[in-house]
């Protein structure tokens, strides 16, 4: 998965201009992924100040407006890529736009039939911290 990160204000918004360009880019960007058989899914999201983060402590479900974690650059977006490697999914990350001033953060699916091994490897590394 690509998650895509992004300053404030370091992308043109929806009526600036470089808009279209911009939004031209990404729609490129999303076909040749498609043609090259990588793309699973890819959407954009709100901007921060629409999020709502929600936490549970002491049985007492917590809600607040905009992001949890302080930080200069937001969630803007991701991809679910199909990729064979981190090569692979690399050099599809480097083609997004938003590549060039923010921050492309690329991260494995954890799949069903991954989890029994994921348990075990936990399991054996508890076992030998003792």
């Amino acid at each position: 998965m690509a998650l895509i990160y992004a300053a404030p204000g370091s992308e043109p918004a929806p009526g600036e201009p470089g808009w279209p360009e911009f939004i031209e880019e990404y729609r490129q960007t999303t076909e040749k992924m498609k043609a090259e058989g990588v793309f699973v899914a890819g959407e954009p999201l709100m901007g921060a100040e629409t999020a709502t983060s929600v936490r549970l402590r002491d049985g007492v479900t917590e809600t607040m407006d905009g992001p949890f974690a302080e930080t200069k650059e937001f969630l803007g977006g991701v991809y679910v890529l199909d990729c064979p490697d981190l090569d692979t999914a690399v050099h599809y990350a480097a083609m997004i736009p938003s590549a060039r001033n923010g921050t492309i953060e690329l991260r494995p699916i954890v799949t069903r039939d991954m989890v029994p091994a994921l348990v075990a490897e936990a399991r054996a590394k508890r076992a030998a911290a003792g």
